[in-house]
């Protein structure tokens, strides 16, 4: 017996640190600055709206069109990055990908009970949208000047 609750004590805190962890690494990565932003030139060559979310959340706007928004535009930089996929952020962009699917899952669980809550998942998937389309942009560029 007390096996037993050892055992499901220490998966329990393992899970929970794992969790901890993947979000705490997720949030190093969406704070690192880089040299240059190029998140602005990809969202507006390839008409992302994701911009134009976050200013909607913060004037409180309907939360559900925002989300349509946020999910559309990860379509198409999720297309973006598979043909622009290199090794060394590989990893960095698969933690992403599940940060945004975890967070829109979050949203879809909050959304009646804690807007928000809600609209703080919206913004952390615009965080990583935006993660994307500079990581992108920078990927482009990266071979003119090499």
């Amino acid at each position: 017996m007390m096996e037993s609750i050892v055992t499901v004590t220490i998966t329990v805190g393992s899970m929970l640190l794992f969790c901890y962890w993947f979000r705490y690494t997720c949030h190093l990565i969406l704070s690192a600055a880089t040299a240059r932003d190029y998140a602005m030139n990809v969202a507006q060559a390839h008409h992302l709206c994701y911009q134009d979310a976050r200013r909607q959340l913060s004037y409180g706007a309907a939360l559900d069109p925002l989300k349509e928004m946020l999910d559309r535009d990860y379509v198409v930089l999720a297309d973006l990055m598979n043909h622009a996929e290199d090794a060394q952020t590989k990893v960095e962009r698969r933690m992403l990908a599940t940060h945004y699917r975890l967070m829109a899952a979050w949203y879809e669980a909050s959304n009646k009970i804690s807007p928000a809550s809600a609209r703080k998942a919206l913004e952390e998937m615009s965080n990583v949208l935006a993660y994307f389309a500079n990581s992108i942009g920078e990927a482009a560029v990266s071979p003119a000047a090499g």
